[in-house]
């Protein structure tokens, strides 16, 4: 049963629209909110409250005081007693509004007031409304209104404090907020010291109740930011050192740590000494990166070993972690649902037998690993600086830009220094900034892509913000390594424009006589003059800098040009019981080209080559065919989906193919990817917008517990878990006018086992920016290598290129 078509429990949806919105998925948040709200029983006390401070929070998380005011003033019902709920139980009659407050006794309440059997009614009741004032108070702190959040505060400890003496220690955290945010307030009316006894007081608290954990982290870093504020900067430096050197061992650790660390980076940028780039770069890869970052590291740890013992070893650890997390989603899945038939309690009895076997070999299995320090999972470590460099050849630069809340800072390492700075922008600014340069490049209107003049303005805007503080800028760099952050995952680099001649020189073509406002010629492109490659962290660079090539025989396959559904008798012909978050059937109808597959694979030549499309061309086949590892090169001419297909319907990431003849949905998801055994140097997705993110639950339904919700966490990601090195995604539809698509992806065939892939690609972008036809960026700036560019497209040896060749 797909999730959309499963009864869920209010609290259930209540509970996922709340993690949706802690994501920053504000329209999914909206629709699960919804959604609870139709499968609630209004009546219930506990949950009304519950529910209340819910989407009073989720208000919260979208900035919005007054809206959370408004969510705290729904009316909810009177709090008492539940009557004859044991002699109900024992008769076995268990209706919609029990089973909801079934469900808040043995989940929510457990959580919230430390087990249905210690607390009654009235006081669950009571820690809800002592909560409703603390998410009122951080209300009317952010409105400015400093006397009511104080008074709303007060109320809420003292709520908390008439229930069981304020023993109840699982609700603690109470006290601690309501003791932090009184601690924002006198900091913002000046009194340092009065700030910093509450942040102690919440310290204390949490270091009580919660030790070792994200929580704890952050009350350390919060008192460490009034420090820095107030002239205690050495104090400061030392604790937030030793944080960052925790955050990567604490669960959360990092994502407690970025909202919270922006006076660490403020006074490193200050002193800018060696030891501050040192620091810096450490607190840099404390924050939270794509999951592709770790992917990327997993990925280079299994084929570091080659076939001995502990690579053996490691590839079931990995495997093993994947089905236990598939499990859980399944088990969670069974669980919500509200009349469960004999067949859904078969499969989560199998489900809970599987995971627990799951977990017992898992268990055995990295007890196992200890002996081999060099696999254990490092994809939270901290990369030195100092070997970043090194890492670095002649003429490569390392940039790497974050965001702290809104505040911007870069790094600009290559082999023989590094430069650390705060970029002169937020990043609110900067996401309007690359939504302007992407919008001028292609953007959907009424169904149909639209290209307009590329705004040179902007893009130079961005490189001077990103780059202007660089002495000499990038002229001595021809391979620049780029890690952007946040909003910049979405803008290929090379489209940004180095120098203000080529700018001006167009706006003074547009003064004559009917110019041409896409002519681009002469416009001086980041990537004219040099290789890109995008990284998603050092460490994973460094990693796929040093991995071992494919073994595979093969050289090329390629896969797309999808059969239309009404030429398909298997295949559905009407939107009539499907779901209704599927894509439509139109989607089919308007399938790519395989010209460039056919191209590519006469270009590269070998032995094997394949070419399969049309009807062959389907999801089921790509699951089925067990020699995909032989293979060093895929292409995938296709449609590429990232985002929902409607309003309120969740994004998940998946490839178009034609509709196989059994158990078909005519798309090979983000899960089918990571599923598949590939074992390539480059993947390469000739299709819209491949390098978009995956939703959080298309990812744990992978089986990955990390990661989510941020650009290349998509596709990509789950290529490079299926076994690719490299992979060459497209950041926005590819055109076809003026051959434009061949013209670019020909001289990288041609590079083959040669030419550096990055090197490749620039000769073939430079061959468009020339051409006045086709200088806009639409036609040769979508691609993105995310890797190692400086690497061919294929890494064979000389003997394989020889036994390739003498079978010709």
């Amino acid at each position: 049963m797909n999730e959309s078509g499963a009864a869920k429990t209010a609290e259930y949806l209540a509970n996922q629209a709340m993690q949706q919105s802690n994501l920053g998925n504000a329209a999914e948040a909206d629709r699960l909110f919804a959604e609870a709200s139709r499968a609630a029983d209004g009546s219930d006390p506990l949950f009304g409250r519950l529910f209340r401070n819910m989407r009073a929070m989720h208000q919260l998380n979208l900035r919005k005081p007054d809206a959370a005011l408004e969510a705290l003033q729904s009316p909810v019902a009177r709090i008492s007693e539940a009557s004859k709920l044991s002699e109900r139980l024992s008769a076995g009659y268990i209706d919609k509004k029990l089973a909801q407050r079934l469900a808040i006794d043995d989940d929510a309440m457990t959580r919230l007031g430390g087990g249905s059997t210690r607390l009654n009614e009235n006081e669950r009741g009571t820690l809800l409304d002592a909560q409703a004032d603390y998410l009122r108070g951080v209300s009317f702190r952010l409105k400015g209104d400093k006397t009511a959040a104080k008074a709303a505060l007060a109320k809420s400890v003292e709520s908390f404090a008439s229930v069981r003496a304020g023993q109840v220690r699982s609700m603690a955290w109470i006290l601690a907020s309501a003791s932090t945010e009184l601690a924002m307030i006198a900091e913002s009316e000046g009194n340092a010291e009065t700030a910093k006894t509450y942040l102690r007081e919440a310290l204390a608290t949490y270091m009580s109740e919660y030790p070792e954990s994200a929580t704890t982290l952050a009350a350390r870093a919060r008192l460490a930011s009034v420090q820095a504020r107030n002239g205690e900067q050495t104090a400061a430096i030392e604790t937030y050192r030793e944080l960052v050197n925790r955050a990567s061992q604490i669960p959360g650790g990092s994502d407690a740590m970025r909202a919270l660390i922006k006076p660490y980076f403020d006074a490193l940028v200050k002193q800018n000494g060696p030891t501050a780039k040192t620091d810096f770069f450490a607190a840099s890869q404390a924050l939270v990166r794509p999951g592709v970052a770790q992917t990327q590291a997993v990925l280079a740890r299994e084929l570091s070993g080659g076939s001995d013992e502990a690579s053996a070893l490691f590839r079931q650890s990995v495997n093993l972690t994947r089905e236990i997390v598939a499990n859980d989603v399944e088990i969670s899945r069974l669980t919500a649902i509200e009349a469960r038939t004999p067949a859904d309690n078969d499969a989560l009895a199998a489900a809970q037998v599987s995971r627990k076997r799951a977990g017992a070999e898992q268990t055995a299995l990295l007890a196992k690993l200890a002996a081999f320090p060099k696999f254990r999972v490092m994809s939270n470590s901290s990369l030195p600086l100092d070997e970043l460099m090194k890492g670095l050849e002649a003429g490569e630069a390392y940039y790497k830009m974050l965001f702290v809340g809104e505040a911007t800072y870069a790094i600009f390492a290559h082999n023989g220094d590094a430069k650390i700075f705060e970029i002169d922008a937020t990043k609110t600014e900067l996401e309007k900034l690359t939504n302007t340069i992407r919008d001028s490049i292609v953007v959907e209107e009424a169904n149909q892509l639209t290209t307009n003049p590329f705004n040179l303005e902007a893009s130079h805007k961005m490189y001077s913000l990103l780059f202007g503080k660089l002495e000499g800028g990038l002229q001595k760099v021809n391979h620049l390594i780029f890690e952007p952050d946040g909003p910049l995952l979405k803008l290929p680099a090379n489209v940004l424009v180095t120098e203000r001649a080529g700018v001006d020189a167009y706006n003074e073509r547009q003064k004559g006589g009917n110019p041409d406002e896409f002519d681009f010629t002469g416009v001086a492109w980041l990537g004219r003059d040099r290789v890109v490659s995008t990284a998603v962290s050092a460490q994973s660079f460094l990693d796929v800098r040093r991995i071992a090539p494919s073994k595979a025989k093969k050289r090329y396959l390629g896969v797309g040009q999808n059969t239309p559904v009404e030429r398909l008798a298997h295949a559905p012909k009407t939107e009539e019981g499907r779901d209704p978050c599927d894509w439509g059937l139109s989607l089919w109808s308007k399938p790519i080209s395989s010209a460039e597959l056919k191209l590519a694979s006469k270009l590269l030549g070998g032995i094997g080559n394949e070419v399969i499309i049309e009807a062959e061309y389907s999801d089921t086949m790509l699951r089925d065919r067990a020699d995909l590892k032989d293979f060093r090169i895929i292409q995938f001419a296709t449609h590429g989906l990232v985002t929902a297909p409607k309003p309120g319907c969740p994004a998940r990431p998946a490839l178009v193919t034609s509709f196989g003849e059994q158990k078909s949905d005519g798309l090979l998801s983000f899960k089918e990817i990571f599923d598949l055994k590939l074992d390539a140097d480059t993947i390469i997705l000739s299709a819209c917008d491949t390098a978009g993110a995956a939703t959080l639950a298309a990812t744990r339904e992978a089986g990955i517990t990390t990661g989510g919700n941020f650009a290349l966490d998509g596709l990509v990601r789950a290529f490079v878990g299926a076994g690719a090195r490299s992979v060459i995604a497209s950041h926005w539809p590819i055109p076809d006018d003026y051959d434009a698509t061949r013209k670019l992806m020909s001289v990288i065939y041609e590079g083959g086992t040669e030419s550096a892939v990055g090197e490749s690609m620039r000769r073939s972008q430079v061959r468009l920016m020339d051409d006045p036809l086709t200088s806009h960026p639409y036609y040769w700036g979508a691609f993105s290598i995310v890797g190692d560019a400086s690497k061919p497209i294929t890494s064979e040896t000389r003997t394989q290129i020889a036994s390739a060749d003498a079978q010709k």
